[in-house]
């Protein structure tokens, strides 16, 4: 097998591997390893401490303090990209030649840096940040915080409107791929979701006795799918739920506290999140934000057993023909009733694994990016 070394810059430490990015992050590693990719990553630090278990995928990690506050801000950049910026990080790409990744627009502040000319640059985009942002800012309740994600997200759509530096862009939704691959036509663009835990469909045939929402429950986004789940749908079925994951905030607490047949389950380890996936009959999993791909959607599908989610969690993943999709509260309730009662089926599992090894096969998405780095930048 040919080795060929590959420059990877993080927003974040991705170890643990315990939300979206850093779950995507982490396995990339993992399998880029596995294919013969030998990794340069570079870290940017800010409350996640140094992590010994990269070494073990990557043939050196650096670490650098991300710039908060005051010296993240700047009038032209986003404060997500202008905070990580590093003079050791642009001489310690300068050390090794070879390819450099950036993981989202967060890390593209030397992406157009004349040091850098000449060197095959990749954008790996998780969302499109400027929609994003915009749609957290309405959601937000604090006028500090939705002033901060207006300005980010104006910030943030002219920044992704000056990333010609980079010669590939490798997106994790469908959507945002069609959206860059008309922006700059003249890149050449890959449609490659999000690295993940599993390897195949685990699920178990046969039935549970709950239904399960779980997600990190401090994040805006979330808070707001469960608080639909909890004032809307919920109290209009007679089935136990369990609501898990990390933080919950004081309103999801005081919402699930008002209805006895939910359990909220604040901060699960690893273990206990798995079985309370693997063992739930039902997963319901709304979102307001169609945006990038949501990995807990992966998670049920590869671990879980029914999967009742809307139109914005599903759109841009290919998923759809293995979920049951709902928008509507009586489409919700409806159809969580049904399939409470409704044993998952092995057939069912083969379909899920046959359309999942399509676009989510984390060795083949690990050995398309390896033969692009070898064809584009041969050693």
């Amino acid at each position: 097998m040919q080795e060929t070394a590959l420059h990877i810059i993080a927003s974040d430490v991705p170890y643990p591997p315990n939300y979206g990015g850093a779950v995507d992050m982490f396995y990339k590693l993992k399998f880029l390893k596995e294919a013969g990719v030998k990794i340069h990553l570079h870290c940017f630090a800010y409350g996640r401490p140094e992590q010994k278990e990269l070494n073990k995928y990557c043939a050196t990690v650096a670490y650098y303090p991300r710039k908060m506050g005051l010296a993240g801000i700047s009038l032209s950049l986003p404060y997500m990209m202008y905070s990580r910026r590093s003079d050791d990080l642009l001489k310690d790409l300068q050390k090794t030649e070879a390819p450099i990744l950036f993981e989202g627009v967060h890390t593209a502040y030397y992406l157009n840096h004349p040091e850098l000319q000449g060197r095959l640059k990749i954008m790996r985009n998780q969302n499109l940040e400027q929609e994003y942002y915009a749609l957290l800012g309405k959601k937000e309740k604090s006028w500090f915080r939705k002033l901060y994600y207006a300005i980010e997200s104006k910030l943030l759509k002219a920044a992704e409107s000056r990333l010609s530096g980079a010669h590939a862009f490798f997106t994790v939704a469908l959507h945002d791929y069609e959206f860059f691959k008309k922006l700059y036509p003249g890149k050449q663009h890959e449609y490659i979701p999000s690295f993940q835990p599993y390897t195949r469909v685990s699920s178990l045939p046969g039935k549970g006795h709950y239904l399960l929402y779980h997600g990190n429950l401090a994040h805006p986004e979330n808070e707001e799918a469960v608080l639909f789940l909890l004032k809307q749908i919920i109290p209009h079925i007679n089935h136990q739920v369990i609501i898990a994951g990390r933080m919950p905030t004081a309103a999801i607490s005081r919402a699930a506290a008002n209805l006895a047949q939910v359990k909220l389950i604040a901060d699960p380890d690893g273990e206990e999140m798995n079985r309370l996936i693997a063992e739930a009959q039902v997963h319901v999993l709304p979102t307001f934000q169609a945006t990038g791909l949501k990995l807990k959607l992966l998670h049920a599908l590869f671990q879980g057993r029914h999967v009742i989610a809307n139109q914005e969690m599903l759109t841009g993943t290919g998923l759809s023909s293995v979920c049951n999709e709902v928008n509507a509260a009586a489409e919700w309730i409806a159809q969580i009733n049904e399939k409470m009662q409704e044993a998952f089926l092995p057939e069912e599992i083969t379909r899920r694994q046959d359309l999942l090894k399509l676009h989510y096969d984390n060795r083949k998405n690990a050995e398309r990016i390896r033969s692009f780095l070898i064809a584009s930048h041969p050693e």
